[in-house]
């Protein structure tokens, strides 16, 4: 009986390699623009992850006068600050980020549908 040695299992966590190892995906910070429906054909554009250094306000006035829609800068207690914009504008949304310069286009995720 002597020769023999119990061990006990010990728990195996078999993502442990890649939490260890967070220099590659999930450091990188996204602009995600999503889509909400409403009632009935009423849809609300979200806009969120964008830099706290860019003033929300005047994105939103540049952002209402190019797509003709009206549009508000919520504060969220999770995400912070969120534009949002009535109707489906997400792929609009996404390339004036890109032209004005405020994002790259890799760092954008549409959501939605």
């Amino acid at each position: 009986m002597s020769d023999f040695e119990v061990q006990a299992p010990t728990p195996f966590d078999p993502f442990a390699d890649a939490n260890a190892d967070d220099s590659g995906a999930g450091t990188k910070d996204y602009v995600h623009i999503r889509i909400q429906q409403r009632n009935g054909r009423k849809s609300l554009t979200t806009v969120q992850g964008l830099k706290k250094d860019f003033s929300y306000n005047k994105i939103l006035k540049d952002l209402k006068k190019e797509f003709c829609c009206n549009g508000t800068v919520v504060q969220d207690p999770e995400l912070g600050q969120v534009i949002q914009l009535q109707g489906d504008q997400r792929k609009n949304v996404s390339t004036f980020l890109v032209q004005a310069g405020i994002v790259k286009k890799e760092s954008i995720k549409i959501h939605g549908f």
